[in-house]
């Protein structure tokens, strides 16, 4: 069942979605070589609970830690860990907040230091995928133009769109209807209504779209070991053009300090 959100819920989410935004932030300022995945996850729950919020992924379904934390190429659900950043390494920093009844997720890849050229596009055309499926999000379109918008773009430069996962509705739970694929048909799937809360998130591949799921049952990876990048945004479909709850500012400004 598809739950749509009253404005007063989605000024909720959009509260939950701007602690999540300044936690991603704080990240941001951390991510350079030399530093653990363990420490940025210590210091994104500590920033949440600061701000009056819970860290959604703690304990969901079992899983130990605040954010998710996806290098090179985990694709998605890495656990954070004693491994120490690399000059070269892309990380996925993925995280929700629930606050005040509701939750928000956001998720970006950053890079660490010198990453190959080959790399670098690779997150700067999953970036870009984000936003084409976000510019569908509006009322009258269906489910299968914003996924076909983000498999376009994706394919177009030569990468390859995971399959398997998919982004999702969220509200008082974390994981709703509808399923939000980045790949799909024009005109096809769920119409899309004033009010619907959705995490757009595509996972996108520089190699195979294949994946294999490691043994500690959460971590994501290509089959193929080749990077992986990820973004994520928690928008509300709108008449004209989609509202973006989240934020990737406060990302952008800690890389330029």
């Amino acid at each position: 069942m598809i739950i749509y959100k009253t404005e007063e819920e989605i000024e909720l989410i959009r509260q939950s979605a701007l602690i999540l935004s300044k936690a991603h932030g704080e990240i941001a300022c951390m991510v350079k070589e030399g530093v653990s995945t363990l420490e940025l996850d210590k210091r994104a729950e500590e920033f949440i609970r600061d701000n009056g919020g819970t860290p959604s992924f703690k304990n969901y379904n079992g899983f130990p830690y605040s954010l998710c934390i996806s290098v090179n190429a985990t694709v998605v659900h890495g656990m954070p860990s004693n491994y120490i950043l690399n000059d070269g390494d892309i990380i996925s920093v993925d995280g929700g907040v629930y606050y005040k009844g509701f939750h928000s997720d956001c998720a970006y890849t950053h890079s660490v230091g010198n990453v190959p050229e080959e790399v670098q596009k690779l997150l700067t055309v999953t970036k870009e995928s984000l936003y084409k499926g976000i510019e569908k999000a509006v009322v009258g379109n269906r489910m299968g133009d914003l996924s076909f918008a983000v498999q376009e773009h994706a394919e177009k430069h030569g990468y390859s769109v995971v399959r398997e996962l998919v982004g999702h509705g969220l509200g008082r739970n974390l994981h709703e209807s509808p399923e939000v694929p980045n790949y799909g048909r024009r005109g096809q799937g769920v119409k899309l209504q004033n009010g619907l809360v959705l995490a757009i998130e595509p996972m996108i591949n520089l190699g195979t779209r294949h994946i294999v799921q490691e043994d500690d049952g959460w971590t994501i990876r290509t089959k193929d070991q080749k990077p992986s990048a990820h973004f994520e945004h928690t928008v509300v479909v709108r008449k004209d053009q989609a509202e973006i709850l989240t934020t990737f500012d406060y990302i952008e400004q800690a890389k330029k300090a």
